[in-house]
């Protein structure tokens, strides 16, 4: 069976600038569905206009009550570049319309024409959507140098941006703000973070070239100094949680439960380490919680889903986990329970620094297996005018891959 339904890139030069495929699909719909501009860049066409429901997420049903007509979807550029075609067919978000029904029709996507107006090399630089997302979560990609290409939330994102990056000592970094690229309306304003003042189209993607000599370098590399978050001194340490993550393995789109999450220390560095990683932190008291929440939006993962309460009732409900980090509230139940809720290539750490919660893991390591490591780590501290090693508490280590 053919495709019925037609997803269709469009840039601010309209129907001028389809394909011919891409035109003779719009202009022989019998429904478009689109936004108010998508609309406008597409006159003179003589199908049935719909607007995207409300709320968004009523798409899916919209688009499919429509199945047996000629169902042409609208979308800003590349419409599977941060854009409504990725979600359309994206299991993760639920039902979706078959793969095998859809038709895709590329245009020129804000950010090549971004980097085509920069000179830059789109491969070498930072692609990032602030639209319908904090604008915290671009803070992982500052770093001297870096370029960053943002699609924004409206006028207010770039003034917003500019702040995050003053506020982090890179107040110098190069900011363009560029508006109806491709179109004969084309709009730039450029000036530099600490003094950004500029007004702007809503509609606009931003160029940053990021400059600055900050107090800390934060990479997205695990094991961010301990000072990098607010804690009671009650945390997994630098060198242990850089060993930590590489046991959890960081990937795009995984989702890590953090039982015992503390500051947030583990799920913070889980979710900077990989695009789009996702992380629930479970803990039973609430002032930790609320360090880890503002550990999330100081440090740029804003998506931090955070629990209070018993750890064992709050899995019921989470979503599938990929990896599983236990820094707290060890039980050979709850162990168990965690490694039975991993699928395939799921990855299991748990730490202990008690003699009782060691003597857990090390009857889980004879019964079940896995890697059983005791790290130790020291740093040269002052000893009256001079210097020693202070020693941290050790760490007995047991991790699984399921």
């Amino acid at each position: 069976m053919s495709a019925w339904l037609h997803i269709i890139g469009i840039g601010e030069d309209g129907m001028a600038g389809l394909s011919a495929a891409a035109r003779t699909q719009v202009e022989q719909a019998e429904i478009i569905i689109g936004g108010d501009r998508h609309h406008s860049l597409a006159p003179n066409v003589t199908a049935e206009r719909l607007a995207w429901p409300s709320p968004f997420d009523a798409m899916i049903e919209v688009i499919r009550s429509h199945k047996g007509r000629r169902v042409v979807v609208l979308a800003t550029g590349d419409p599977l570049w941060f854009s409504v075609g990725a979600r359309i067919a994206n299991p993760k978000y639920g039902d979706v319309i078959s793969k095998s029904d859809i038709t895709y029709y590329p245009q020129l996507s804000a950010f090549q024409w971004a980097a085509a107006r920069m000179g830059w090399s789109l491969a070498d630089a930072e692609t990032i959507t602030a639209h319908g997302r904090a604008v915290e979560q671009v803070i992982p990609y500052f770093w001297p140098g870096a370029r960053l290409l943002i699609l924004t939330a409206g006028s207010q994102t770039p003034g917003e941006v500019a702040t995050l990056l003053t506020s982090r000592g890179y107040g110098a970094s190069r900011m363009s703000v560029l508006g109806a690229l491709g179109g004969p309306n084309e709009t730039r304003a450029d000036g530099v973070a600490e003094s950004w003042s500029a007004e702007v189209l809503a509609f606009n993607t931003l160029a940053v070239e990021v400059i600055g000599t900050p107090d800390a370098l934060l990479s997205r590399v695990p094991g961010l100094p301990d000072d990098a978050f607010v804690h009671d001194g009650k945390m997994t340490k630098r060198e242990i949680r850089a060993l930590t993550l590489a046991k959890l393995m960081p990937a795009r789109g995984e989702m890590l439960w953090d039982i015992g999450t503390g500051c947030g220390s583990i799920a913070v560095e889980w979710m900077r380490a990989a695009p789009d990683a996702l992380a629930v932190g479970i803990d039973n008291k609430p002032e930790r919680l609320a360090m880890a929440h503002e550990n999330g939006i100081v440090l740029g993962t804003p998506k931090l889903k955070l629990i209070e309460g018993d750890a064992l009732e709050a899995l019921d409900d989470l979503p599938a986990p990929n990896a599983i980090f236990i820094g707290g509230g060890l039980t050979r139940d709850l162990t168990l329970r965690c490694r039975d809720a991993l699928g395939k290539n799921g990855r299991l750490v748990v730490n202990a620094v008690t003699l009782e919660s060691e003597a857990v893991l090390l009857a889980l390591h004879a019964e079940i297996g896995g890697e059983l490591v005791r790290v130790s780590a020291a740093r040269a501290e002052p000893v009256g005018p001079f210097r020693g090693w202070r020693s941290a508490m050790p760490v007995t280590q047991w991790s699984l891959l399921t």
